[in-house]
């Protein structure tokens, strides 16, 4: 977030846009120990539920056991309950900016974009979030998939603009 200030000529105005942009500054370190504590306990949830392992992701996809299908059902009820909590109490971010909730438009492309992901999933036993704490954990090829999604992000920002949907 930018501060925007109208100079003047009077040199007391000096002195409090220092201060405000000193302020700005300590909001922000605020917001990236907060991101970085969140990240590293949600790191921890992954690995603890096993959700990181490629087993689990593979038993899921062939059926075989409901554990992670479970993780994922409570996981979609908690951000049930989190979206109608942030609505009601108009909560605002750590930055003080209102959070708004716009959905996206349901297209070819996401059906598209599901399967690929689903199969990158498949294939590598780990969606983004894993990934960090796979790599965290000391399976080092989690590096190859941190790349490949990567790789893939990077190719689709810059074919978005050329996509028919």
């Amino acid at each position: 977030m930018t501060i925007k200030t109208k100079t003047t000529d009077n040199n007391d105005a000096a002195p409090a846009n220092r201060e405000s942009a000193s302020k700005q500054k300590s909001i922000s370190a605020l917001a990236l120990t907060m991101s970085l504590l969140v990240g590293v306990y949600f790191g921890i949830v992954l690995t603890k539920s096993e959700v990181v392992r490629w087993q689990r992701v593979h038993d899921m996809f062939m059926f075989r056991e409901l554990h992670m299908y479970l993780i994922i059902g409570v996981g979609i009820g908690v951000a049930m309950v989190s979206m109608l909590l942030i609505k009601s109490m108009q909560v605002k971010t750590i930055e003080g900016e209102p959070i708004v909730y716009q959905p996206k438009p349901f297209h070819k492309g996401v059906v598209i974009g599901g399967t690929m992901f689903g199969a990158g999933w498949a294939i590598t036993g780990a969606c983004p979030g894993p990934i960090y704490a796979q790599i965290g954990g000391g399976a080092w090829m989690a590096l190859v998939t941190l790349a490949g999604a990567l790789l893939g992000m990077f190719l689709y920002a810059n074919v978005k603009s050329k996509l028919p949907f």
